[in-house]
């Protein structure tokens, strides 16, 4: 069954930044079409669709090699808008096997999420910090969620600051935030008030970003510096990438990104 996307049909000028919260809503929706994708050097790319996700060639790393083409999309939109052409009755696009599919909202999930370093982490502190937010009732619609996102979904029902949500989605803050990064890019979250980053003028104190990163290693307020070593030591142990080496390109990118953010807060903690 083909279902048409909830965006704009045909064509579309999508601004910078705003392309993975497109596809998301083309992936939610269920798309089949052909996607065509004019970036600001003139060069096309073409994105077969079949029910959400971007068919990919049976041959040997061609999902990777798709992954890649969804990244380049996204760095060549970041300052240029593109222009996009979706052909949504088209109905001769291959048949394939479902194992050869990319599912467009899982993809931009891993890719945003994959995005969070200790520096993003912090500054999505400040920008959330004093604010109540809410996660629009249809936004993640039809998407596969797991129990601590199931969690997260619950703690922002109702408009709540981030110091709120945390004890009631039960989740370690580097998973908290890297969702938030996530909905936040694809526009479902609403907020009300007036956030930290927005407020007149904020930095976040010495004091506060050592809290965050004892919290980030697991260790209470003030330990001394062999606990911080040992906690930094047995968490990164457990995220190594290189310490993993059958684990996906996704996977490798979060494990990448939460090594990253450990560091950050061990060299804080210094």
């Amino acid at each position: 069954m083909h279902c048409e996307p909830d965006i704009a049909p045909t064509f579309a000028v999508v601004a910078p930044g705003e392309l993975p919260s497109y596809w998301f809503r083309l992936g939610r929706s269920m798309a089949s079409g052909v996607l065509s994708i004019d970036d600001p050097r003139g060069r096309r790319d073409v994105l077969v669709l079949r029910r959400g996700a971007v068919v990919v060639a049976d041959a040997t790393n061609a999902a990777h090699m798709a992954s890649l083409r969804l990244a380049r999309l996204i760095n060549s939109n970041r300052n240029q808008p593109l222009n996009i052409e979706f052909d949504g009755g088209t109905v001769a696009y291959p048949p394939g096997n479902r194992s050869r599919e990319l599912p467009l909202t899982t993809w931009v999930r891993q890719h945003l999420e994959a995005q969070v370093d200790g520096v993003l982490a912090d500054r999505l502190v400040r920008q959330f910090a004093g604010a109540r937010i809410m996660l629009r009732s249809d936004a993640l619609r039809g998407i596969t969620l797991d129990e601590a996102d199931r969690r997260m979904v619950a703690a922002m029902t109702q408009p709540h600051r981030l110091d709120q949500i945390w004890p009631l989605a039960r989740t370690p803050r580097f998973r908290l935030l890297a969702f938030l990064h996530f909905t936040n890019t694809i526009g479902a979250l609403e907020h009300s008030g007036v956030s930290a980053e927005h407020s007149a003028p904020h930095q976040m104190s010495t004091a506060g970003s050592r809290d965050q990163a004892a919290r980030t290693l697991g260790v209470p307020e003030g330990a001394d510096a062999h606990t911080i070593k040992r906690a930094y030591h047995r968490m990164v142990r457990a995220v190594h990438p290189d310490l993993q080496p059958h684990i996906s390109l996704h996977q490798r990118s979060e494990l990448e990104a939460q090594f990253r953010a450990l560091t950050s807060a061990y060299q804080q903690l210094q």
